[in-house]
């Protein structure tokens, strides 16, 4: 955001007015207002404008104005700059010449998975603020590339992890009520996130003159296209996402370390079963033309203080959401509701208000993409920050590898490294195409 100040501003700051000027110049200043008005609203480019993007998009529109807008599909470019624009924003097709704009101060990223850290990397290196999509990141490694540049370029950076804004704050007082004490010392908690579809074999065909296919793979190893790998259903190959391990379990495994409170560090050990759709072979799926993520699995991650979280797809009682078990009772909590005896004791024992506004960072709760606009303005820190959510992510990701590898992980979370197992490390990174490196 620019230093300089706003018109509301000066006209504030002036000490010295005509009187005779005032009756005649009071139109003419409240007009000066409204101008300021808009003038304080960022000016916005969003990359990545499919189903999510312009739903983030249309969020972002109460706050800012739209300059640019990118999507490797025409279609949805010409689609979003009529939703978000009124037809006037600039189009690309490379994301490249969108960070060039000086006129952008803060992106919209809600591109496929693959292509979250490359992007956001080369936004916050271009000086912009940066909303991105969950997961954040493909790899563990790519989480602690964002999280170096991050600090080094100290740019604003909100991940969509929405859950810790909305939802009748039931999921921010989840965690107050944990870290409150007012569940004893917990000792599991369980993130049931569902199940994945299988589907497949998928026909190859010729991808919409709209899209452009190669660049839309990005880091991955090109293959043919096949539609069911485009869009929407990319969640569902480990070639560009995590299955509903990332998918959902960026929400809720996000939430089981928020409950935990902000000293955990992660897992020591991770280990689990799963069914996949199609047969392995030393982690890689052998068909090509199949959705290949897990479809219901159980992982079990210890941690230090012998606290365990059970990431799965669901369980006997429930098939999404977040079980809190401690050592005073039990507590459960999804986009719809917050039950529990500690929840039911808050009508005589709420919870302090000073409690409530250090988790959320001393803003208004009730809307992320506000979250994130209002720290854009006075560079405060997201509620979801990157660096909280690499912590969770690496969780979901050791998940994949275990039951990827069938065995057990070892993790030392200080060092970030699997203990023990080097072939097991191997899977930290991935290769990535030539022409589609991520640079730090």
């Amino acid at each position: 955001m620019s230093l300089k100040l706003s018109r509301r501003e000066l006209l504030k700051s002036s000490s010295v007015v005509a009187v005779p000027c005032l009756i005649a110049g009071r139109h003419a200043i409240a007009d000066e207002e409204k101008s300021a008005a808009k003038n304080d609203r960022p000016i916005l480019g969003a990359i990545g404008v499919g189903g999510q993007g312009r739903h983030d998009s249309r969020r972002a529109k109460e706050f800012g104005d739209f300059a640019a807008i990118c999507d490797v599909d025409r279609a949805h470019a010409e689609q979003a700059n009529q939703e978000l624009a009124a037809g006037k924003a600039e189009l690309y097709g490379d994301y490249r010449k969108l960070l060039e704009r000086k006129d952008v101060e803060a992106v919209i990223i809600a591109t496929p998975d693959h292509w979250h850290t490359k992007i956001a990397i080369e936004a916050m290196q271009a000086g912009k603020d940066v909303y991105c999509e969950k997961p954040l990141t493909l790899t563990i490694d790519e989480g602690k590339q964002i999280c170096q540049v991050a600090k080094a370029t100290q740019r604003v950076f909100q991940v969509g992890t929405q859950q810790r804004s909305e939802n009748n704050d039931m999921f921010l007082k989840a965690a107050a009520l944990c870290q409150d004490g007012r569940l004893g010392k917990i000792q599991r908690v369980t993130a049931i996130i569902g199940g994945a579809p299988a589907g497949g074999p998928f026909a190859v065909s010729t991808p919409p003159a709209t899209l452009d296919w190669n660049v839309w793979q990005g880091q991955v190893e090109t293959t043919d296209y096949i539609k069911e790998r485009c869009h929407g259903n990319f969640r569902w190959w480990y070639e560009y996402s995590g299955g509903k391990m990332t998918d959902w379990g960026a929400h809720h495994v996000d939430i089981a370390h928020w409950v935990l409170g902000a000293s955990n560090t992660g897992p020591v050990s991770v280990e689990g079963t799963a069914n996949h759709p199609v047969p392995f072979k030393d982690g890689y799926p052998t068909e090509t033309n199949k959705y290949n993520t897990a479809t219901d699995f159980v992982v079990t991650c210890k941690f230090a203080d012998d606290i365990e979280l059970i990431i799965t797809d669901k369980t006997p009682e429930h098939d999404n959401g977040v079980l809190v078990e401690g050592e005073k009772g039990r507590m459960f909590v999804n986009r719809g509701k917050l039950t529990g005896k500690p929840v039911e004791d808050l009508a005589s024992n709420p919870l302090p208000a000073s409690l409530l506004s250090e988790l959320y960072k001393g803003k208004r709760t009730g809307n992320h993409m506000r979250n994130f606009i209002e720290c854009v303005k006075d560079r405060g820190e997201p509620v979801s920050d990157v660096f909280s959510h690499h912590r969770a992510l690496t969780t979901c990701h050791l998940a994949n590898i275990a039951i990827r590898l069938g065995r057990r992980l070892n993790w030392n979370p200080e060092t970030e490294q699997i203990v023990g197992d080097e072939a097991a490390n191997t899977w930290l990174s991935r290769e990535q195409r030539k022409g589609f490196e991520i640079v730090v």
